[in-house]
């Protein structure tokens, strides 16, 4: 074909696009209107995806370093045969939890870490983390306890969207961001509100801006669910025998002092109470937080306070509200799936939630003379040398392992750390998929095909492939001849083979995805997609009707879901919900949500009635990764993709910037407790005085002509502290930096 179906690798919402090629080149991009959930949407971001496809630093060959810093090239055996008994080596001489695991796929390309699980059981590995862990585990933390499941705005449906911390226009996190903003707005019957320090695109759309100091979420979330209480605007019809521990909240927030609280926020109090009379009156309310609130102080309370203003009004379980959707892949561990155990880090004693230690220990994990330290890392399609809080400590730890190895695309700066680089093709030269499938009432699945062959010359392999030859390597494997044999009779008679064997052999049972991929996957137009069967027969075995609903038939339900998946190259919906069913996937024991938590609720009663402390040597309030129009995950290293704000810009408000001395492209210094960066300055008037920004995406190495390695713009992690997180889940402070500003 002309145009290839795919799907953009840059944000959660993995729109789906179209390629043509002109030989390795990607000549255009443009969306792809069969993709059941984008429609043929894409933002300009993805249009300039070769940049991505054809770097200058992408990997070729496995690299083994030389005991004086640099690499040279080895082949696959000697890879695979080294990497596995180094790790084998620490397993046997310190236990197998001693091995970390940090990744699973970037945006987009998760296909290849469902297989990881093998080799860590194989290793004995207990302890893992990624990007999630950064983000979004107070949300997962407080909604398990809430209502045992995670749920996501319906915002094609509702009356009335609440942005928290978000600016779906830049970030997406949305089906058809912008298309569905613009349509809210110009609805006279709906409306949009928007909580955020910035005047964003998205808030410049909004009904109700409010535009609070920063750091003061707590504050205002604490104010508007106040309101909710005082003036009994709360669905208590709908909440008598669905929730308990009405009455703990009510009390806790019956003592807020509104007025105050809206002080401290900085926000009037009669817009407050405008936006909690709104939220109430709407007959359905979606809500989405994000970054700018999970990663603020206090950023698990403002999780809880966020439910509680949707689940006080009622605004959860039908159409046009909050909903848990059907997962095809579980990347959100939660108590609907399996009851959780409260399980803490080695070292740090941190909260382990959905499974994910908090990346901002993972240093402290490591340098320490503690037993249980980490001592060796398989990190996969990740940057935790750039991407986690204190790169400078960071490194440092990443550096005092035993063994590091990296799988990933391109030369990053955390496999320039490595003792082994294994590398991969990249997401267009494989099969992939993305797991961050989290809509309702309609939820999608795209399995992508290649576009294009790996670079001529080249020596990779796809991640399930080097995943495989790792639990070989490492003796895990049982002997596969008769599942082998029962896969080449067809998948009916391989069901019944594999569930037999995995109740029968607990050596296959601890490396199920990578025995599929070597018995199962040879029979397949797409080996990788092995890891995918199993899963699609669970979601058809748990939501029959749901599945049936979004079109899929046949007597054997799983089969015929995973055929569709396989034989459709723009994508699927695989359930659709009814009304209702959000209701009935309540996942607490007793089924229903608890409203009341104890250690939040003290919390909130603990807030210092003057608001966050200040920070005298540091006036500013630094947001480090503002996501804007030419910024993008690290995917994109090659700065050239930037047609503005080249270098990463400091915004800033102009009224703080006469005061320093400075204008528009003007060399300003800045500094926080952990370090100091230069940075070219940039006027921008929708940043509140004192509220200065540093754009994602920035601050990487990325060879000039020369060969050289050229740093363009400030990486915002050499400014964060590891130690300024949140005391609940360990989420990172990145939006609350107290920094001082100086012109150079």
């Amino acid at each position: 074909m002309t145009w290839q179906p795919t799907a953009c690798v840059l944000c959660a919402s993995n729109c789906g696009i179209e390629i043509e090629l002109d030989e390795r080149r990607f000549k255009r991009i443009r969306g792809d209107k069969a993709h059941p959930s984008s429609q043929g949407y894409t933002c300009e971001k993805p249009l300039r995806l070769d940049h991505y496809q054809n770097g200058t630093d992408r990997l070729t060959h496995p690299l083994r370093r030389r005991p004086d810093g640099t690499f040279e090239r080895i082949d696959w055996d000697t890879a695979i045969t080294e990497v596995a008994g180094r790790l084998a080596a620490v397993r046997d001489a310190h236990g197998g939890e001693t091995i970390f695991y940090y990744g699973g796929g970037g945006q987009g390309n998760h296909l290849g870490g469902s297989y990881a699980g093998s080799v860590m059981r194989a290793l004995g590995g207990k302890y893992r983390s990624n990007a999630l862990a950064q983000e979004k585990t107070g949300q997962f933390w407080v909604s398990d306890r809430m209502i045992g499941n995670f749920a996501t705005g319906d915002f094609e449906h509702c009356e009335l969207a609440l942005f928290i911390g978000k600016n779906p226009w830049q970030s997406h996190g949305i089906p058809r961001a912008r298309p569905t903003l613009r349509e809210i707005a110009r609805d006279p019957a709906r409306a949009m509100i928007v909580i955020d320090p910035r005047i964003t695109e998205t808030a410049e759309l909004a009904d109700i801006h409010l535009r609070l100091k920063p750091g003061t979420d707590a504050w205002l979330l604490a104010a508007l669910a106040a309101v909710l209480v005082q003036e009994d605007l709360i669905a208590r019809d709908w909440l008598a025998g669905r929730a308990e521990g009405l009455d703990e909240v009510a009390a806790a927030l019956a003592k807020v002092p509104v007025a105050a609280y809206a002080e401290v926020a900085d926000v009037p109090e009669d817009l407050v109470r405008q936006a909690a009379r709104r939220i109430a009156s709407a007959s359905s309310v979606a809500a989405m937080e994000d970054l700018g609130t999970q990663m603020t102080l206090h950023s698990t309370l403002n999780s809880y306070l966020d439910s509680l203003i949707i689940l006080l009004t009622g605004n959860f379980g039908r159409p046009g509200t909050n909903n848990p959707p059907i997962l095809f892949m579980p990347l959100v561990q939660t108590s609907y799936l399996r009851p959780q155990k409260e399980r803490f880090s080695p070292v740090a004693g941190a909260r382990i939630i959905s499974g994910l230690i908090p990346s901002n220990v993972v240093a402290e994990e490591i340098l320490t003379d503690h037993p249980a330290r980490y001592r060796a890392m398989l990190v996969e399609s990740s940057n935790p040398a750039h991407s986690l809080a204190d790169s400078p400590r960071m490194r440092e730890a990443l550096q005092a392992l035993d063994v590091l190895v990296v799988i990933d695309v391109a030369m990053t700066e955390t496999a320039r750390l490595a003792d082994y680089v294994l590398p991969a093709p990249s997401q267009f030269e494989k099969w992939e998929a993305t797991f961050f499938n989290l809509e309702a009432p309609a939820n999608y699945f795209h399995l992508r095909r290649p576009v294009l062959d790996p670079p001529p010359g080249s020596d990779l392999l796809p991640e399930p492939e080097i995943h495989a030859r790792l639990c070989e390597a490492l003796g895990a494997l049982p002997d596969l001849t008769a599942l082998r044999q029962a896969a080449a009779e067809g998948r009916t008679a391989f069901a019944g083979a594999f569930l037999t064997a995995m109740a029968a052999d607990p050596a296959l049972a601890a490396v199920p995805e990578v025995a599929l991929y070597r018995t199962l996957g040879p029979t397949l137009p797409a080996p990788a997609a092995a890891s995918l069967w199993a899963q699609a027969h669970r979601v058809a075995m748990r939501h029959p009707d749901a599945v049936r609903r979004a079109g899929v038939t046949g007597e054997d339900l799983g089969e015929a879901l995973f055929e569709a998946i396989l034989s459709n190259p723009s994508g699927i919906h695989f359930t659709v919900d009814e009304p209702g069913d959000g209701l009935r996937r309540i996942g607490t024991s007793d089924g229903k949500i608890h409203l009341a938590l104890p250690d939040l609720l003290a919390e909130l009663g603990d807030l210092p009635p003057a608001g966050p402390p200040r920070h005298p040597d540091f006036p500013f309030v630094l947001s480090a990764g503002e996501r804007r129009a030419f910024t993008a995950n690290t995917l994109y290293r090659d700065p050239a993709w930037r047609r503005r704000d080249a270098s990463g810009a400091l915004r800033i408000n102009p009224s703080d910037a006469v005061g320093l001395g400075l204008e528009n492209g003007s060399l300003a210094r800045v500094t926080t407790r952990r370090g100091s960066v230069e940075v070219a300055v940039e006027l921008f008037p929708g940043l509140r005085p004192g509220h200065v920004s540093l754009p994602n995406g920035l601050g990487l190495g990325y060879p000039a002509e020369d060969g050289v390695s050229v740093l363009t713009g400030a990486p915002p992690n050499e400014l964060t502290s590891s130690d300024a997180r949140d005391r609940f889940a360990g989420t990172p402070w990145h939006k609350h930096v107290p920094a001082r500003v100086e012109a150079v």
